[in-house]
């Protein structure tokens, strides 16, 4: 299994490149959650480039993509298209392109982490209204990874908690699969029977005490239960652990859906500053539109994200299991939620904070 996970982060580690490679261009994409290079790095100019600033779990997708709207739009226009992709945790690419990252597209793990984007003027403050669903194409939810057999029996949030069990979970301070399974754990503790917002700041107080590292990227997460075998139960995004599961370490893992869960939203956008400068507007939309295309969403199922097309959501539902989750709406909406649960100081630094001094 070991050298099957090292072969494919090989795989991972390579530049996704639609068309031929651009001399003296670095590896973009790289294990463990950082985008390579600065602002200018790699930056292939001209009209007929793209680069795509996405979250860590999308290199296989992303790569798919990039070869089928490549193939697409050389067929329509007899045009050679260099695509690029930088993966990491969502929130530090945010900040990655804050700092000047040259992103003609970002395709984020939250919402919030493009709404920081347009509050800083880089993409136009109606970016979820320029595509269907709010500008997502995909969905996917918080699962438990476990080891074969799930020798634990975890099978609930309130088992994860439970005397010798070690919980893999990216920070959510830079990761939007942390900041996901931490408001899926959240989201379970607040409505469950006797819950509420004491029993649910509880409960994450508790839950961290068992999450012996916070790897920066949902990636890196993976790579820490998978490969270095840490960890009784890894919360990975579906789409996550169907990969680990299915096709890196057959037989070697157990997915197991909670009673609940989270919605997961990522959502996608034009860089409006930089396709501007670049002269890449029209090919970073039809790019973005791609996604929600009959063959973009069959790309997504493929690589275990949930359509939002019904139609094909309806061809691959023996792959997703139906489960109960909550969006973050009804948790009171990003701005809410940012500023309550991730913000400096906010719950989270408290309860982890907590957490650190009593593993002290």
């Amino acid at each position: 299994m070991q050298l099957r996970w090292l072969n494919l982060l090989r795989t991972m580690m390579a530049a996704c490149v639609a068309g031929p490679a651009v001399a003296g261009s670095p590896t973009w994409a790289l294990a463990g959650g950082a985008q390579a290079g600065g602002a200018q790095a790699g930056r292939v100019q001209g009209a007929n480039a793209l680069l795509n600033v996405s979250y860590d779990p999308t290199r296989e997708l992303y790569k798919d993509v990039n070869q089928h709207f490549a193939a697409d739009w050389k067929t329509r226009t007899g045009q050679t298209l260099s695509i690029k992709t930088a993966h990491g945790g969502s929130g530090a690419q945010a900040r990655a392109v804050l700092d000047g990252l040259q992103a003609d597209v970002v395709t984020l793990g939250l919402a919030w982490d493009i709404d920081v984007l347009a509050q800083h003027k880089l993409i136009d403050a109606g970016w979820q209204t320029r595509l269907p669903n709010h500008s997502v194409p995909y969905t996917s939810t918080v699962v438990f990874l476990v080891r074969k057999g799930n020798p634990k029996s975890l099978h609930d949030w309130a088992d994860l908690v439970h005397d010798g069990v070690e919980v893999i979970t990216p920070n959510p301070k830079t990761s939007s699969g942390g900041r996901w399974s931490y408001l899926a754990a959240y989201a379970w503790a607040l409505h469950r029977p006797g819950g509420g917002e004491p029993a649910a700041e509880a409960y994450l107080a508790a839950l961290y005490k068992h999450v012996p590292v916070l790897d920066t990227g949902a990636r890196g997460a993976t790579n820490t239960f998978v490969q270095r075998g840490e960890g009784d139960v890894l919360l990975a995004w579906e789409d996550e652990a169907l990969l680990a599961a299915n096709d890196v370490g057959r037989g070697q893992f157990d997915i197991v859906y909670p009673s609940t869960s989270i919605k997961a939203e990522p959502p996608v956008a034009l860089v409006d500053s930089v396709t501007a400068r670049h002269g890449t507007t029209q090919l970073a939309q039809a790019y973005l539109r791609f996604l929600f295309s009959h063959e973009g969403q069959e790309l997504a199922s493929k690589h275990h994200y949930r359509s939002i097309d019904p139609t094909i959501f309806a061809e691959h539902k023996a792959d997703f299991p139906p489960v109960k989750t909550y969006d973050v709406d009804s948790l009171g909406g990003w701005e809410t939620v940012q500023a309550r649960h991730f913000a400096d100081g906010g719950l989270f630094d408290t309860i982890y904070g907590a957490a650190n001094t009593a593993r002290k």
